[in-house]
C-alpha cells in the first residue's frame, strides 16, 4: 500500500513539473546563421555592413552588423526600411565581444536566446533556459522581451543598456546604472565615457588610467531635494495646449513620494520614438525618429554640449567641455581646437598636438610654461583643493605623474592635471594653466 501511495505521488508530481515547464512552440523557435548577403541597403550608422534577422516590427529590428571585416556586433537598429530613412544602433549585446562569419543565433524550446561562434563556442545569452519561455518579440518601444504564458518578461533588453536609452528606459541604482560610450564610430569596444547614476543626480564622467577615479565633466542637477534616487527614466509627453513635446530625465526618489526631473528639450513634433545617447565623443544627444523630422525622418532634439546656445540650455558648456575634444592635447573655443600651447607659445593645432614628454621626474630638467585665460574640463565638477599658486605649482613639481596645474586665482583654488587633453580659452585672466615642458638640451 505504501509503495502504491508513493507511486502515485511521484507519477502526479511529475505531471506537475511537466505542466509547469512550458517550452518555445515550433513556429516561435529560430536558428539563423550569419553568413550570406547584407539585407538592410538603407544608410546604416557606423557605415555598418548589416544582415537583419527576427524579431523585427516596423521600427525596430534584431541585426548583426559589422564596422571592420569578420566582426560582427549582435544589435537592435531603430528606423523603417519604408521611409528610406537612416538606420540608427540602439541596444548591443555583445560589445568588445565580436562574433565571425557563420556565428549563429539561436532560440530555441528552452527558451534561451543564444549567440554562439560556428565552433560551438559560447559569446553571449539571455539566460532564460528552462525558466518557462514561450516567445519572443519587440514591442513598439524598441524593448525585446522574452516571456512566459502569462506575458511576463523573463528578459529584457531595457534592462542591460549600453551607450543608448529608449523612451520608458532606465537606469536603476539596483541594475545597470550606466552608460558607456563606443571607443569610436569604427572600434566597438567600451569608450573613455560614462554617464553615471549616483545617489543624487547624474555624472558625465572620463575614465583614464592616469588618475585613480574617474574625472566628472557634466553633471545633471535636479530641482527637488532627493535623499537617494532609485532610477533615471528617459520620458516623453505631450502638451496639448501649445502641441509641443517635453522630453525629459524622470528620476524617483526613495526619500519621498514624488517624481524629480529636469527637462532636456520641446521639439514641435512627435518624439515617441526617440533615444537619449551618450556618443563616442563625449556628448550627450537626443535623437527623435518621426515623418515630421527635419532631414532623413530624424531631428536632433537635445544636446548636452553645444556651441549654438541662444537660449542657455547647456550651462554655457560648449564641446570644448569635452576631455578629448582635441584628442591629445589642445587649446579649444567655441568648440574649435585652434591652438596648440607650448613653451614657444602657441602654435596652430592639430592632430599631432600632444603634452610635452618629459625624461625625468628630477625638478632640474623641466619648466612651466603658462596660458593666461586657459581653463579645464575638470575644474568646474571637482572642486580642487585652496592653495597659493605657489604652492599649487610645488604640489605638481613634487608629483611625478603630474603634468601640469590649473589656477583660480579669484577663488585660490587648485587642480593638479594628470590628463590635460582639451583646455578652454576663456576672457578670464584669473584662470591660469601651468604646463610642464622639457629644458632645452645643453650643448
Amino acid at each position: 500500500m505504501k509503495f502504491l501511495i508513493t507511486s502515485a505521488f511521484c507519477f502526479t508530481l511529475s505531471i506537475f513539473l511537466i505542466g509547469a515547464q512550458a517550452k518555445v512552440p515550433v513556429d516561435e523557435q529560430f536558428r539563423v546563421v550569419n553568413q550570406g548577403g547584407y539585407t538592410d541597403y538603407n544608410t546604416i550608422e557606423y557605415n555598418a555592413d548589416v544582415r537583419g534577422y527576427q524579431p523585427f516590427n516596423d521600427d525596430f529590428r534584431l541585426c548583426f552588423y559589422n564596422t571592420t571585416p569578420n566582426a560582427y556586433t549582435l544589435a537592435l537598429r531603430m528606423g523603417n526600411r519604408a521611409k528610406e530613412s537612416f538606420l540608427r544602433w540602439i541596444w548591443e549585446a555583445n560589445r568588445g565581444s565580436p562574433v565571425k562569419e557563420s556565428s549563429t543565433l539561436t532560440f530555441g524550446e528552452d527558451g534561451n536566446l543564444v549567440l554562439a561562434e560556428a565552433d560551438g563556442r559560447l559569446v553571449w545569452q539571455t539566460d532564460t533556459a528552462n525558466k518557462g519561455a514561450v516567445g519572443i518579440k519587440i514591442l513598439e518601444n524598441g524593448n525585446m522581451v522574452i516571456y512566459d504564458n502569462k506575458g511576463k518578461f523573463l528578459w529584457q533588453s531595457f534592462d542591460s543598456p549600453t551607450d543608448t536609452l529608449l523612451i520608458g528606459q532606465s537606469l536603476k541604482r539596483n541594475g545597470r546604472n550606466k552608460l558607456v560610450s563606443r571607443k569610436s564610430r569604427s572600434v566597438n569596444t567600451n569608450g573613455p565615457y560614462s554617464l553615471v547614476l549616483e545617489a543624487k543626480k547624474l555624472v558625465l564622467y572620463y575614465t583614464t588610467n592616469k588618475t585613480p577615479k574617474p574625472i566628472a565633466y557634466y553633471s545633471y542637477e535636479f530641482f527637488s531635494k532627493i535623499t537617494q534616487l532609485q532610477s533615471i527614466t528617459f520620458q516623453t509627453v505631450e502638451d496639448i495646449f501649445d502641441t509641443t513635446w517635453g522630453l525629459y530625465m524622470e528620476g524617483v526618489d526613495s526619500g519621498s513620494k514624488f517624481n524629480v526631473s529636469t527637462t532636456l528639450s520641446g521639439p514641435k513634433h512627435n518624439v515617441t520614438l526617440s533615444f537619449i545617447r551618450l556618443e563616442s565623443d563625449g556628448n550627450v544627444r537626443v535623437w527623435s525618429y518621426s515623418s515630421a523630422a527635419t532631414s532623413s525622418a530624424w531631428d536632433v532634439t537635445y544636446t548636452a554640449f553645444s556651441n549654438d546656445d541662444p537660449d542657455g540650455l547647456t550651462d554655457g558648456n560648449d564641446e570644448c567641455r569635452i576631455p578629448e575634444r582635441c584628442l591629445n592635447f589642445g587649446l579649444c573655443k567655441g568648440g574649435q581646437c585652434n591652438a596648440c600651447p607650448s613653451d614657444k607659445g602657441l602654435l596652430g593645432w592639430d592632430e599631432t598636438c600632444k603634452t610635452p614628454s618629459l625624461s625625468s621626474c628630477d625638478p632640474k630638467t623641466f619648466h612651466y610654461f603658462k596660458i593666461e585665460g586657459a581653463d579645464s574640463f575638470m575644474t568646474k565638477y571637482n572642486g580642487g583643493s585652496s592653495a597659493t599658486e605657489k604652492a599649487c605649482g610645488d604640489k605638481c613639481t613634487r608629483d611625478c605623474k603630474c603634468l601640469g596645474f590649473f589656477y583660480n586665482r579669484k577663488s585660490s583654488r587648485c587642480w593638479l592635471g594628470y590628463e590635460l587633453k582639451t583646455l578652454t580659452r576663456t576672457g578670464d585672466s584669473s584662470l591660469v594653466a601651468y604646463v610642464k615642458a622639457p629644458n632645452a638640451n645643453k650643448k
